[in-house]
């Protein structure tokens, strides 16, 4: 159909001619009420955005020496926030001079790993960043 006889068509129907697929050959024209196919466009996109979910990261901090008691209340804490769906990212900073023996960082990110392995998995491996290092962890 030519374009002078699909532009009359769509004045008889009091419609517009909208292109669908213009990469195709020949292009591809539909009759539709544009401004209708818009708003219903906006309308799915407004849905859509409704029911996304997005993803939470909560954080739990701890030092080099923190006592055992402490880490386990925070175990406890991020065991619960990975239940819920949430990230988790383990920060542990250092002080002065703590931060010339990572080891004893590291062995306490393993051991969190370890403790958490049933309900999380190792996003990111433990990195050190400046006078902190950081581990994420995610649910499974």
């Amino acid at each position: 159909m030519s374009i002078e006889d699909a532009l009359a068509t769509a004045r008889e129907n009091n419609t517009d001619l909208v292109e669908v697929a213009p990469g195709a050959k020949p292009p591809v024209c539909r009759l539709m009420d544009y401004g209708k196919f818009l708003y219903e466009a906006q309308k799915r996109e407004r849905d859509a955005r409704k029911t996304q979910t997005k993803v939470e990261i909560k954080e739990i901090r701890l030092r080099p020496k923190t006592g055992d008691h402490d880490i386990n209340y925070k175990l406890k804490q991020a065991r619960n926030f990975l239940q819920r769906g949430a990230k988790v990212r383990v920060r542990l900073r250092f002080r002065g001079r703590e931060v010339t023996h990572p080891e004893v960082a590291l062995e306490l990110m393993a051991r969190i790993a370890e403790e958490l392995q049933d309900v999380a998995e190792v996003e990111k491996r433990p990195a050190k960043e400046g006078m902190t290092m950081l581990m994420i962890l995610s649910p499974k």
